[in-house]
């Protein structure tokens, strides 16, 4: 019993580094950003970073699927005041099914992507359908949000 407790603190120890500085794409509502509002955001995507977080690059894109065909749209995202924070606007078509995939990278995060996909009806995103990835989302993953 006294090793075991020896393991678990040496463990619950070892474990803070792992989370310390961990890279995330994190999205929300505009409602709570007068900043987003005044731009006519859809949702408000942010990333995390400890290390070196001007380095992280945030790219997103609107994925869809309109009478049966499977579209990619790059976005304009639009900086914020507060670093690493952007807004994003609806730069997709009316028609079709349509989701957000932001992906965050950071050289210092080597071979680690960080992404959300939001599905997007008309101009609500769906929260409840929103889907955080440790990875940059696979095609399935992503027709998986839109259907």
């Amino acid at each position: 019993m006294k090793n075991l407790k020896k393991y678990s603190i040496a463990l619950s120890i070892l474990a803070v580094p792992l989370l310390a500085g961990a890279l995330r794409v994190e999205v929300g509502s505009p409602a709570g950003n007068q900043e987003a509002l005044a731009k006519q955001a859809v949702l408000v995507v942010r990333t995390t970073a400890c290390h070196s977080p001007e380095k992280t690059t945030m790219t997103a894109t609107a994925e869809g699927v309109v009478n049966g065909t499977r579209k990619s749209i790059p976005l304009k995202l639009i900086s914020l005041s507060m670093p690493g924070t952007f807004a994003v606007t609806r730069q997709w078509p009316e028609q079709g099914t349509w989701a957000v995939k932001a992906i965050a990278t950071n050289p210092e995060y080597k071979d680690y992507a960080t992404s959300a996909v939001v599905p997007v009806e008309k101009n609500t995103a769906q929260w409840a359908a929103v889907k955080h990835y440790y990875h940059a989302p696979s095609e399935a993953e992503v027709l998986a949000s839109l259907n």
